[in-house]
């Protein structure tokens, strides 16, 4: 089966470049969507192909939010982390299923100057904590938007880079701890050294033609689920956000 992950920076906008098709054709059992940008309602049955929908919405209208679109129905649904500070943006949605659950999540952004560096820290703390948990049942999937390049590799220009939002050492440091519980980069599983594979480009400087990208867009697998994954990859040639989509294959 296909798993497929995609930030739409707004799915309003996005319906309006290409998204209904694309995730019709796709073939994807579940397609993940990180900062939908909408508020309760305006997005009920907005792909009738995928009869179970849930969304996640933010406090804050026009902000962040989550929605998972699945053609199975997960034996169970719930939203958010442990700690309810963490609750008020619409940032995980959480499926379990027979054989693994599955999360999707919106790593908040650390902003300009790193002013919201110690939030996303203990967010990553209280997801680390919260997938470990999950773990002692059954394997875990894990995607979306992390806002971090993990490494030099995962970006066009780290030595610029260095210190700012989503490329500093805190952000680094803190993806790894994530990494080390047994979570697998399914991309750089397959992958290792495979350059200029970026998952998102800023709108300025024609960044997507320059290909002057970041890759911040993930799937991360627990070692449990390793044996049965098949591939994993960015789809750059998918139009619609600054994002690209990124999808699983995975045969479960």
């Amino acid at each position: 089966m296909r798993f497929i992950s995609w930030n739409v920076n707004g799915i309003r906008s996005c319906l309006n470049k290409g998204f209904t098709a694309f995730a019709t054709s796709s073939d994807a059992s579940i397609i993940a969507v990180q900062e939908v940008k909408a508020s309760e309602g305006a997005l009920d049955d907005i792909l009738p192909s995928y009869p179970y929908q849930y969304y996640s919405y933010a406090d804050k209208k026009g902000y962040s939010g989550t929605a998972i679109y699945a053609l199975n129905k997960p034996i169970s649904v719930s939203y958010g982390l442990r700690d309810d500070r963490f609750n008020h943006e619409g940032r995980v949605i959480t499926l379990e299923y027979e054989n693994f659950y599955f999360l999707n999540v919106y790593v908040p952004n650390s902003q300009s100057e790193l002013r919201r560096l110690s939030f996303r820290l203990e967010f990553d703390e209280a997801l680390r904590e919260y997938i470990t948990e999950l773990r002692a049942r059954k394997g875990v999937i894990v995607t979306g938007d992390m806002n971090v390049a993990r490494s030099p590799i995962d970006l066009k220009n780290p030595k610029t880079n260095e210190g700012h939002a989503g490329y500093s050492i805190e952000e680094r440091e803190s993806f790894e701890k994530l990494l080390d519980t047994g979570m697998i980069d399914s991309f750089r599983y397959f992958y290792p050294d495979k350059k200029d594979a970026y998952s998102w480009w800023s709108y300025m400087f024609h960044a997507r033609e320059k290909n002057a990208g970041w890759r911040i867009d993930y799937f991360l697998v627990s070692s449990e689920l390793e044996k049965h994954m098949k591939d994993a990859g960015i789809l750059a040639d998918v139009f619609g956000s600054d994002h690209a989509p990124v999808f699983l294959d995975i045969d479960l």
